[in-house]
């Protein structure tokens, strides 16, 4: 029998807890801080000065086991535009200083979200590229006082600073705040999915490159 003689590996060294991050972004048009713990349970403080955006703020954290405080200011008197960007913009920096390397993380994640007549499938990669694909049909231009084209904006700003792959897909839906709340709480859960420690990988790199 043929004995083929392979490079020896290093034991597997366990990451320590604590996988914590703050980024503050401050400009003309807002002042955001955001931190979060990604081995939390859950906790969210959240006031952005949009309601509507404090409450799927929660659905990230609570669906994520994501500890997470957002603080923003911003030009709300001319619209919510920048204050969203930015929150999106400041969230996914913190994800993106959170994860490091992406040393020991399952770096994909995959959730299917119903919400009553509406189910949302989200599917992420923390690749390295960033990349949206988006396709919410959301009937209504306002949920409260929000437009709803700023969920788009929102996850564009959170997949480009933190470098994820992401894919949101509307497989059924009809009420406005059904299918984002869902989107938002299958990206939780698939957010959760990624960015979990893979207990045979332990510090190793998720990628046949060896890194990300």
């Amino acid at each position: 029998m043929e004995i083929i003689d392979r490079p020896s590996v290093p034991p597997a060294t366990s990451v320590q807890p604590g996988r914590a991050a703050l980024v503050k972004r401050t400009t003309l048009e807002t002042d955001v801080t955001a931190s979060l713990n990604l081995d939390g349970v859950g906790t969210c403080k959240a006031s952005t000065g949009i309601p509507f955006l404090d409450h799927m703020l929660h659905q990230i954290a609570s669906h994520g086991l994501i500890d997470l405080d957002v603080q923003a200011i911003g030009d709300l008197e001319i619209d919510d535009h920048h204050t969203n960007e930015d929150v999106g913009i400041t969230l996914g920096q913190a994800l993106a200083k959170a994860v490091g390397d992406r040393s020991g993380i399952s770096r994909f994640g995959h959730f299917i979200a119903p919400l009553d007549e509406a189910l949302i499938e989200v599917v992420l990669d923390f690749s390295g590229r960033p990349h949206l694909s988006y396709n919410l049909e959301i009937p209504n231009q306002r949920i409260g006082t929000y437009d709803t084209e700023l969920v788009k904006e929102f996850f564009s700003a959170v997949v480009n600073h933190s470098q994820m792959t992401l894919h949101i897909r509307q497989l059924q839906g009809g009420n406005s705040h059904h299918i984002v709340e869902a989107a938002f709480k299958a990206f939780a859960r698939a957010l959760r999915m990624a960015v979990e420690i893979d207990p045979r990988r332990a510090s190793g790199i998720p990628s046949s490159k060896g890194v990300l």
